[in-house]
């Protein structure tokens, strides 16, 4: 076993039986403070008593770290093989999956095992559940290599080959592209004629994770339908947009939510409108979206991944539409932070820095808002694909900023309002100069028609 230390014992990997170089499963998620030193202290012990020699290194153990990402999900995945290489003189082969994740540098890091199915070329592994964090870090497009051995008692298991997929590609549906050709290198470079070693398909990839703000009808949900107050969501909503609808004439807004399994069929949705009408997603006022809001809540089931990106790319379209100057649109999202789509959403907010439009992220729960944060651009300018933003045109601030301790909600909510549109008209203005819009003529004074009263003689 190996136990790492701080001032307390942290954790143990699992262990490894007959082997010199374990490369070990488990892994340990710590947080890491920049500014601070951290000692960490690494002690080995084994089931039996080993007699070292004198002058002799004893071996190395090597520890890789990454900064994880804020993707939450996890899914139950479970495959099967055909016609792998027979490896065993006496029966077939004992063959089980060794998941790796590449790794910044290049290198892989092992992230699963299979169990071991005995003596077959077809075998069907059990379905296991992994977090995506650990698979690729929740980056859908990175690396995942998997090997295919044939298990040996003494620990020398034998190669048969390998493929590498990434998570997008395991997401899917069943087809030609979730069968792979197992390869075994050496054996493509000896044999003119070889093939492969066998094919691994996917039976099944199942996203697991109900979105992290819970069930409304329960109290530790950030969404909670409390009878006698508004929640967190409730509060940010009303206290943002009944200010800001008076900039508007008809006080008609879009409301849309992301992240929801929606009725009759459960699907998936990061773009649905909250009154349930997608033609026409418009509520009247800031009643009538907080109306739809709680409305929303009784009748779709909260679900994750949490993708900004679509939420984003929708307003964008409206704001394509007209660059004369005539309308300015403001989206506001209220989110507890958690994130599935950065990239998407960085290149979703540069793409829309070249619009007329301006994104408000309010953050509520106790949740870090460090993807948050890095969206605002207010220190490092946002950037996708080498491409900075044309303006800062995001304002985040986090709820719990503004909770007044003594009970005074109107106070608290009133300064919320005020940091959080503090942005907006030097946004709006930056666009108009970039673009060389002037200010439209003034209208005439309001002059009252003259009615005049007429009487018959």
């Amino acid at each position: 076993n190996i136990f790492m230390l701080t001032r307390a014992e942290f954790g143990r990997t699992e262990v490894i039986d007959n082997t010199l170089n374990p490369d070990f499963v488990r892994k340990f998620i710590m947080d890491y403070f920049f500014e601070e030193r951290e000692n960490l202290r690494f002690d080995f012990r084994l089931e039996k008593s080993i007699v070292g020699i004198p002058g002799k290194k004893c071996g190395t153990v090597i520890v890789t770290a990454e900064e994880l990402g804020c993707c939450r999900d996890s899914v139950l995945m479970q495959f099967c093989a055909n016609k792998l290489d027979k490896k065993d003189f006496f029966g077939k082969s004992d063959p089980f999956l060794v998941f790796h994740r590449s790794n910044e540098d290049g290198s892989f890091t092992i992230c699963h095992k299979t169990e071991v199915i005995k003596n077959t070329l077809n075998p069907v592994w059990q379905a296991f559940k992994i977090s995506v964090r650990a698979l690729c870090n929740g980056d859908y497009d990175r690396t995942i290599k998997v090997e295919v051995y044939d298990w040996d008692r003494d620990g020398s298991h034998d190669f048969i080959g390998e493929f590498t997929t990434s998570y997008r590609e395991l997401s899917r549906g069943q087809s030609q592209f979730n069968v792979y050709e197992v390869i075994n290198p050496k054996k493509k470079g000896k044999k003119k004629k070889y093939v492969n070693s066998g094919t691994v398909s996917k039976y099944i990839l199942l996203n697991l994770v109900l979105a992290p703000t819970g069930n409304p009808s329960q109290p530790t949900s950030l969404h909670y339908m409390n009878p006698y107050q508004l929640n967190a969501y409730g509060m940010a909503l009303k206290a943002v947009g009944e200010i800001i609808q008076d900039y508007d004439s008809d006080k008609m807004f879009p409301a849309l939510g992301f992240g929801a399994r929606l009725p009759p069929d459960g699907r998936v949705s990061h773009e649905f409108a909250l009154n349930g009408n997608p033609q026409n997603p418009y509520c009247h006022g800031i009643d009538g979206v907080m109306e739809a809001y709680y409305r929303s809540l009784k009748s779709v089931q909260l679900y994750g991944p949490t993708n900004f990106a679509p939420v984003i790319n929708h307003v964008a379209r409206y704001a394509a539409s007209v660059k004369d100057g005539s309308q300015y649109f403001v989206l506001l999202i209220i989110t507890d932070g958690v994130i599935s789509d950065m990239a998407q959403t960085k290149e979703s907010i540069v793409n829309a820095s070249r619009l007329p439009m301006s994104i408000i992220i309010v953050g509520v729960g106790p949740a870090e808002f460090d993807a948050m944060e890095e969206l605002d651009g207010d220190v490092v300018r946002i950037s996708s694909r080498g491409k900075f933003a044309e303006r800062d045109i995001v304002q985040f601030v986090p709820f719990r900023d503004y909770i007044d301790r003594s009970g005074n909600h109107v106070l608290s909510m009133a300064r919320l309002a005020k940091d959080v549109l503090a942005e907006i008209p030097e946004q709006f203005l930056s666009y108009m100069r970039v673009r060389g819009i002037k200010p439209s003529p003034a209208p005439p004074p309001y002059t009252p028609p003259i009615h005049v009263l007429q009487t018959q003689i």
